[in-house]
């Protein structure tokens, strides 16, 4: 079974999620922002082996942190799509403008396209591609517990911005529509902010993107 527990890091309250397998206590870090001492000890409590950091996209909140955590632990940084390469060569400098000390650039040891699946331990998490927010963010979705880790393309009651470079809000809408809602109603998902939700519920209610507004 697929557990997770989750961990805001950063001013931004983003939403880091240590995933691990039960059966084999082999773990992953899902977007690794900042306070590594932090979500190492959390592994080290648990008594887990951590075997990668995955990223859904390239912003410094949900990457800034990985750079140390690859260096301390030697797991590979895998994601997100490399359309997001020139968001996570500029950490550091988007770091300087927050205000935001210790959050490092990373360059991944893997690239991830739609269609690609990960491992940990005996559970495998589907890739999905869902540019808008960024070009190369993608959500990872666990089917056979139906979980899905959607980072800041969509939120309960809200979506993600498009007004950085590169994105796009109608890219967002047609990411959500056509390939995250095909995965099911039951999905409950967990964003780079704020509570958990589930597909179903933002198809009815979602301002930006329920059912309605689309009939």
């Amino acid at each position: 079974m697929l557990k997770y527990e989750i961990m805001p890091v950063t001013a931004f309250a983003q939403n880091c999620s240590l995933l691990w397998c039960d059966e084999t206590n082999d773990a992953v870090l899902v977007d690794a922002g900042g306070e590594a001492d932090r979500l190492l000890d959390a592994i080290k409590q648990k008594g887990l082996n951590l075997t990668a950091i995955w990223l859904t996209h390239g912003h410094l909140d949900h990457a800034g942190g990985s750079q140390d955590i690859r260096e301390r632990t030697q797991v590979p940084v895998i994601g997100p799509s490399k359309e997001d390469e020139f968001w996570l060569e500029g950490i550091e400098q988007q770091a300087q403008m927050y205000g935001l000390p210790g959050l490092r650039n990373v360059i991944p040891d893997r690239w991830l396209t739609h269609g690609d699946s990960l491992q940990v331990g005996n559970e495998t998490l589907d890739v999905i591609a869902a540019p808008g927010h960024t070009p190369g963010h993608v959500i990872l979705h666990h089917p056979k517990q139906q979980l899905a880790w959607v980072g800041d393309v969509i939120f309960a009651g809200g979506i993600g911005r498009t007004d950085f470079p590169k994105g796009d809000y109608q890219t967002l809408i047609n990411s959500i529509t056509q390939n995250l809602w095909p995965l099911g109603d039951n999905v409950n998902f967990i964003p780079g902010h704020g509570p958990e939700s589930t597909f179903g519920a933002e198809r009815q209610s979602n301002p930006f993107v329920a059912d309605h507004l689309f009939k």
